[in-house]
């Protein structure tokens, strides 16, 4: 499967509109599955909370940064072991472009899941685009963009 295939224009606006309505923190999930029978799973960033317990250790809050936990990890991670594995993990990035940043990649490489990461640009006013990245040795690769919308 290539990059422009592995996920559906439905998935993709989903993505979009969670993204806005959780503007302008970040918005987290991931798919199941292969594109088009993938199941999008939308996920709780517990950045803030984490922010809260422990500001020390987890300086980011939910506006620069993102986490998945609980029972939706837990889906995640149990997901290897089934049928329908995680495919890509998602998140925004508010008003910063859509890059796989220096913390996105090390938190990746530490995680390491075999799956794709689909990053999206998240403006005050329109989704300017979204990338999906691959790992790529101690790197992630952009393998394909796709529009953005006015959502």
């Amino acid at each position: 499967m290539s990059g422009d295939d592995a996920i559906t224009p439905e998935h993709l606006l989903a993505i979009y509109r969670q993204a806005r309505a959780e503007f302008p923190k970040e918005c987290c999930g991931y798919l199941l599955g292969v594109a088009p029978a993938a199941e999008l799973v939308q996920c709780q960033n517990r950045q803030d909370q984490l922010h809260a317990l422990d500001p020390e250790a987890h300086p980011r809050t939910a506006e620069n940064g993102y986490n998945i936990g609980g029972k939706q990890l837990l889906t995640l991670v149990r997901s290897f072991e089934s049928d329908r594995p995680a495919t890509i993990i998602y998140h925004s990035h508010p008003r910063v472009g859509a890059y796989f940043s220096e913390e996105d990649t090390r938190a990746a490489i530490a995680a390491g899941l075999a799956v794709d990461y689909l990053v999206v640009d998240v403006q005050d006013t329109v989704i300017r685009e979204a990338k999906l990245f691959r790992r790529n040795g101690d790197r992630y690769l952009e393998i394909a963009r796709f529009d953005g919308a006015a959502v």
